[in-house]
């Protein structure tokens, strides 16, 4: 039964009522293939009518019945789309195997299954129909229950529908074999002491109601669901509590999502509407899950205050999990007095917690992909910025990326410990920009301080003075970023007023700690650069070629390898030798030797990203830092290096380089390890005849890493 198609037929035969109260698919399988079919999962149905994935899903559930007859017993597998069933032998008159299951009972697996269809190999499958019946559930207990009833009732889950008294002679019948498996079964052991204790007519008459009614209200929720994958998440989740707020005439409702080791409101209706509340999970998340279990709600009771009085706010909250996760909640500050109606919302909240999954995944697949665009249009953009006017162009940049219509760039001055307006952009920019009195003091000089960036939704709930009013903010949130190199403060950056209107959140933060190794570097170099006193700069510079010396490449090497280890950022390091240097000079004197050393130089600067940091690391020999960068990444970069030198017209004779590469990684975690395995490595390409590139991770997988 698809969910966006209501009914209100009640289901066919057993085999349906299984299905529909398990919320398993169940495929009945002979010998020469399928026989019958309840609830099956539309991922299923896609990929076994598809030409390419037919014969994968062949080599699972397609050998299903080989599988649980020569076993003689149930056999689990998981299939290639990470789906887990269940291969039950029936006792049937012909030999039949049942397929419990087809259900997702890890969160990651379904997590994978999401990218696949938004961004991978089933994109080409039709998405509101590929998600419109999936089915999920974080334990096996159900596969088990479901695969013990069937092997009961053997034939009878084929037969239609009778009338009621019919229905209860063939389950009077089949008391004797249920009793037989009541060990093994609690579930049906409940359902045959109903039928002791009452008359069979009475019994089957009201249980066939019950499904009747539990059908018509699955039917309602159905038509919900078919409407919710063209909506946002957020949209969804709205839709959801307007549904229930009509459906059960509940008036006061939030929406709660996880944040850590708590809930947040994200909106809310009723009395509830405008209260920023917060609710703490108790630990392990065991009274959600016993909640779940047992289909009703989690009472919570607000805190009482010293001196209030009247009675605290009692609440209802129903958990939504998905694979074995309650990344969400629904609240009810209604009191329900019903256990019959919190079950029923409770198994709301069960049913559409795979819908809500789905448009959750799909808008990270999308945000990822936002997130790594927009990343890759900043470094691009950063590549032609060291100019003039390197401040005016970086702060544009970085505006563009976080969508601010206004921001600054203060940059921290350690001698005066006063920041320094080098840059801002919007309506007040030149204001800013001409600030004779101190800047930054209401909270760019107390997040430079913390090192921690602040993400402010609305400056009015966190009590923080307001800007003056003839500045004329269009939004109340705002984000202040510091930058740091090391244990080195280097500047803050501010930005508000975001384009679309919207409040800035985790989102825009995570981007910019995307951005600030990269931002924090150009900070840097460009301080450097400008700093007073020329003994200052020439500590940190190489006289003959103008690059860093050994001393700041090795301290930068450090900070970044602190970073990387912190962040997991990816990072890389060059050694480089110039070859056959010495009969250079021999045989063109010093002066000339300089003046190539000078011309490699600039060859990298010519070469290199921004945020690169090369090197003269002693005589003929050169370093460079790779920040955020992989080794592929940085092995494309080393071979465009040599090309260059190598085509590059020298005073004498043709100059070329060798190069060795290595990334920092668990075992290569410090600045020694991670120079002596460059250095191994480009002893390896001098070995391989010089004017070539060794990466060390290859070399030692090969089992040669020679050393120098």
């Amino acid at each position: 039964m698809k969910r966006n198609e209501p009914t209100t037929e009640a289901p066919d035969n057993l085999l349906e009522i299984i299905a529909d109260e398990s919320g398993l698919a169940i495929i009945i399988t002979g010998e020469s293939g399928s026989v019958s079919k309840s609830n099956n999962n539309s991922i299923c149905e896609h990929l076994y009518s598809s030409e390419e994935f037919a014969p994968r899903c062949a080599a699972f559930c397609g050998r299903a019945f080989q599988m649980a007859t020569e076993a003689g017993e149930s056999v689990a597998y998981r299939c290639h789309a990470g789906l887990d069933c269940l291969a039950v032998p029936l006792r049937t008159e012909k030999p039949l195997v049942a397929i419990v299951g087809r259900i997702f009972t890890k969160g990651e697996n379904f997590e994978k299954a999401t990218e696949r269809a938004f961004e991978g190999d089933w994109q080409a499958f039709p998405q509101e129909e590929f998600f419109e019946n999936v089915l999920i559930n974080s334990s096996s207990k159900a596969l088990e229950t479901a695969a013990k009833r069937l092997e009961v009732l053997g034939d009878e889950v084929l037969e239609n529908r009778s009338e009621p008294s019919a229905v209860a002679d063939r389950f009077d019948e089949k008391s004797k074999s249920i009793n037989e498996q009541r060990a093994k079964n609690d579930e049906l052991n409940k359902l045959i002491e109903q039928f002791h204790q009452n008359p069979p007519p009475v019994v089957v008459e009201s249980v066939t109601k019950k499904m009747s009614d539990e059908s018509d209200e699955i039917a309602v929720w159905r038509s919900l669901f078919g409407s919710l994958f063209s909506l946002s998440y957020g949209e969804a989740c709205r839709s959801i509590i307007k549904f229930l707020s009509k459906r059960y005439s509940l008036g006061s409702m939030a929406w709660l999502e996880r944040k850590e080791n708590r809930f947040e409101s994200l909106f809310a209706t009723g009395t509830l509407d405008g209260q920023q509340f917060k609710i703490n999970i108790p630990a392990n998340d065991k009274l959600l899950f016993e909640a779940l279990e047992s289909e009703l709600s989690l009472e919570l009771r607000e805190r009482a205050h010293q001196g209030e009085t009247g009675k605290p706010q009692t609440i209802s909250l129903f958990p939504i999990s998905v694979g074995g996760e309650v990344q969400s909640a629904l609240v009810v500050a209604d009191e329900i007095t019903e256990d019959a109606l919190k079950r029923r919302i409770s198994r709301f909240c069960k049913t559409v917690a795979s819908e809500l999954e789905i448009l959750r995944l799909r808008e990270e697949v999308e945000r990822r992909t936002r997130f790594s665009n927009a990343v890759e249009r900043f470094n691009a953009s950063l590549r032609n910025i060291d100019t003039e006017d390197f401040w005016a162009n970086l702060m544009r940049v970085s505006a563009e990326l976080m969508q601010a219509e206004r921001s600054s760039l203060l940059v921290f001055d350690e001698k005066n410990n006063s920041l320094t307006v080098k840059a801002a952009v919007g309506a007040t920019a030149d204001r800013i920009r001409n600030k004779s009195e101190k800047i930054g003091e209401r909270v760019a000089r107390l997040v430079l301080q913390n090192g921690k960036p602040v993400v402010v939704v609305d400056t009015r709930a966190v009590g923080l003075q307001p800007a003056p009013s003839d500045w004329k903010y269009k939004t109340n949130s705002f984000i202040s970023y510091p930058f740091n190199v090391g244990d080195r403060r280097v500047g803050v950056l501010n930005i508000t007023d975001k384009a679309d209107g919207l409040a800035y959140g985790e989102a825009d933060l995570e981007l910019l700690n995307a951005i600030a190794p990269q931002v924090a570097v150009l900070i840097d170099r460009a301080g450097l650069k400008s700093k007073a006193g020329e003994f200052e700069q020439l500590s940190v510079t190489d006289a003959l070629t103008g690059l860093l010396n050994r001393r700041y490449l090795e301290e930068r090497l450090a900070e970044e390898i602190k970073r990387s280890n912190r962040y997991g950022y990816p990072m890389s390091f060059m050694m480089i030798d110039v070859d056959n240097f010495k009969s250079y000079n021999d045989t063109f004197g010093h002066a000339e030797g300089d003046k190539a050393l000078k011309i490699v130089a600039d060859c990298f600067r010519e070469t290199l990203r921004s945020a690169d940091i090369a090197a003269r690391y002693g005589g003929e020999e050169f370093s460079i830092l790779l920040p955020q960068t992989t080794i592929n990444e940085a092995e494309t970069i080393a071979e465009r290096l040599r090309e260059h030198i190598e085509a590059v017209e020298f005073p004498n004779r043709q100059i070329t380089v060798s190069i060795g590469i290595a990334g920092c990684c668990l075992e290569l975690n410090s600045t020694h390890e991670l120079i002596v395995a460059a250095d191994n490595a480009l002893y390896e390409a001098k070995r391989k005849g010089r004017n070539n590139v060794q990466v060390y991770e290859k070399i030692k997988d090969e089992g040669d890493t020679g050393k120098k």
